[in-house]
């Protein structure tokens, strides 16, 4: 009987364990494989070379764009957490029906509605030279001439980031909220704890599970897109992901393997510091 319930075990976990096989490590382990393969002008060439390795790490052109990467994801991070972490305290705390709880959320989902892509591009006539931004401010005095930093810049790739993902931090903040018991705030304020201590000491320790789920959500997005920052910094801009998108443009596919085997590493360790930071567990 305990040999039966054992294969049993081991049917109930093969179809998930065959799916996590197929489509996570064989494709890892293809990209490792392939990021020491040699290549030229047309072709791949089976081999074992660290090449592709050195001319990445050595070269400052990576470096500079590796810091690039990093500083997007942490403005990014900070400018979606201090969003988020407002909008999900207004909504779990100020929003006293659970309807209008539902309502305000379903709010903040509507730009969900469409595409990453169109909801970029819409930013483009407004922050353009002669878009609504500069043509208001103009007309109100606030300025002399068009502000050029709004569009194609970093500040206009960071400004998408923050529109695209901030919804990526709300809910797992939201959700940690709302398992707050109140009955630990009512706590608080008897003791004589102010708003501002209520919200330092018990509030925020409380969301750090949601906090750190939305950061792994936002930091590892941010740090392997490359669309908003081909789109929106018209060039001027890089990040890893664009650069591995370029090589493979080249066909130069074994040096991108590479590149990604290095951010994958990167992300893999920006995520495990969070988890040794927060047990995100208890959110689960």
């Amino acid at each position: 009987m305990s040999r039966f319930s054992s294969w049993t075990t081991y049917l109930q976990v093969a179809p998930l364990s065959l799916v996590f096989l197929l489509f996570l490590v064989v494709p890892i382990a293809t990209i490792v494989v392939v990021s020491f393969f040699d290549y030229n002008t047309t072709q791949i060439i089976p081999a074992f070379i660290l090449q592709n390795y050195e001319e990445l790490l050595l070269s400052p052109v990576t470096w500079q764009t590796y810091l690039q990467t990093l500083e997007f994801a942490a403005i990014t991070w900070l400018l979606t957490f201090l969003i988020g972490f407002t909008l999900a305290y207004f909504l779990a705390f100020h929003v006293r029906t659970t309807t209008w709880q539902t309502v305000l959320f379903l709010v903040c989902t509507i730009p969900f509605w469409t595409s990453n892509v169109i909801r970029m591009i819409s930013w483009i006539p407004f922050l353009g030279r002669n878009g609504l931004a500069n043509m208001t401010l103009l007309k109100m005095g606030v300025i002399q001439q068009p502000l050029e930093f709004l569009l194609y810049s970093n500040f206009s790739v960071v400004l998408v980031y923050v529109h695209l993902y901030t919804l990526f931090m709300v809910v797992p903040i939201f959700n940690s909220m709302m398992r707050i018991d109140r009955a630990l705030l009512e706590a608080a304020r008897d003791a004589g704890a102010s708003g501002w201590q209520t919200l330092i000491n018990v509030i925020v320790p409380l969301c750090k599970p949601g906090i750190a789920i939305g950061s792994i959500f936002v930091v590892t997005i941010v740090m392997g897109d490359f669309v908003t920052v081909r789109m929106m910094s018209g060039g001027l801009s890089a990040s890893v992901a664009l650069m591995m998108a370029n090589a493979m443009s080249l066909l130069q596919y074994p040096a991108a393997a590479a590149n990604a085997v290095v951010l994958l590493i990167l992300v893999l360790m920006t995520v495990a510091a969070m988890m040794c930071m927060v047990d995100i567990r208890k959110e689960l």
